[in-house]
């Protein structure tokens, strides 16, 4: 193994878990949730620079053939999470969660970045498990007694199905392509067939819980509403852009066929205009806040129904303005 490009090529990631390493032992030596939270801060915004230099210098790297590699296209996409992610986190110090929160925010925040550069199914499904594990528990230390542990379990009950539906989906792929490549996905909407259409369509599916597409978005208004604010935005903001990129490097520049076009065109149109009436009445900020998400995802998704050249540009261009939006 060459870990000199293990180490160049995953500088975002291993400083990620630096980050972790030195929260947890400043959280069990000091208290102080502003100590904790400053670190993190620092953490996300070096690995934020180390990825927004792999994107400018142009290169692609296969540390690990097959499962991870790194290309300006990946590179950016984790520089602008990381970015997104440093205003979250300024707002953990001003809200002054308890200092195990930053840990967590970070672990999430690897997990997202792993799956950013994922290149098989295997990697992309521990990147979406260590994004998503670590926000049940921040949910729940909104409020342990009430709608935080409410929500918690709505979440962490959906989130195990998404889960599941994406295993499933990647298994129905390999049968019918034999590879467990991320680009089996493209390859079984080529072929046409029942099988990896199928299968494509249930890893759709996944992201599209993730994303809090309707009707697969019932544990985003509990969850937002029970979780701290710090964590709410994190969630309308990191998880949503993370599940979307991810998404995005599944589908690549391929153009789709008329099936997956059309469950692009329905579920996204019904997000849409759910979430938009639906956030006209609400009478929490945070319930509206979820509900706008869930619209939002909708736009989000229709840009993968247009050419797959520009793709990439319009989807991080929305994330960018939707991310500053929120945080």
């Amino acid at each position: 193994m060459n870990w000199a490009l293990v180490i160049h090529t995953m500088a975002p990631e291993h400083l990620l878990l630096l980050g972790i390493v030195v929260t947890v032992l400043t959280s069990l030596a000091d208290e102080r949730p502003q100590l904790a939270a400053s670190v993190a801060i620092v953490t996300a915004l070096a690995a934020a620079v180390a990825a927004a230099s792999l994107a400018v210098s142009g290169g692609t790297w296969v540390p690990f053939p097959g499962q991870f590699s790194v290309n300006p296209a990946s590179a950016l996409a984790k520089a602008v999470v990381l970015g997104l992610a440093v205003p979250v986190l300024m707002l953990t110090w001003r809200e002054a969660l308890p200092a195990r929160a930053a840990p967590l925010l970070l672990g999430s925040l690897y997990g997202t970045c792993l799956m950013l550069s994922a290149d098989s199914f295997l990697t992309l499904f521990i990147g979406l498990e260590l994004m998503s594990l670590p926000v049940y528990v921040l949910v729940l230390m909104g409020d342990q007694r009430g709608p935080g542990a409410e929500g918690a379990l709505k979440y962490l009950v959906l989130g195990g199905a998404g889960s599941a539906t994406l295993l499933m989906g990647a298994a129905l792929l390999f049968g019918a392509t034999g590879s467990l490549g991320i680009d089996s996905f493209t390859t079984g909407i080529a072929l046409g067939s029942a099988l990896p259409l199928a299968g494509a369509a249930l890893v759709l599916l996944a992201f599209f819980l993730k994303a809090a597409i309707v009707p697969l978005h019932a544990w985003a208004p509990d969850a937002y509403q029970g979780a701290s604010l710090p964590v709410t935005a994190y969630m309308a903001t990191i998880i949503k852009a993370g599940a979307l990129l991810a998404a995005l490097r599944l589908f690549g520049t391929s153009t789709l066929s008329p099936g997956i076009a059309g469950l692009l065109l329905m579920l996204p149109l019904a997000s849409m205009v759910w979430g938009n009436l639906t956030a006209m009445r609400q009478d929490s900020l945070r319930r509206m806040l979820a509900y706008s998400s869930i619209a939002h995802a909708g736009y989000l998704y229709f840009a993968f129904v247009g050419a797959g050249e520009g793709r990439f540009e319009a989807v991080l261009f929305y994330l960018v303005a939707y991310g500053l939006m929120n945080v």
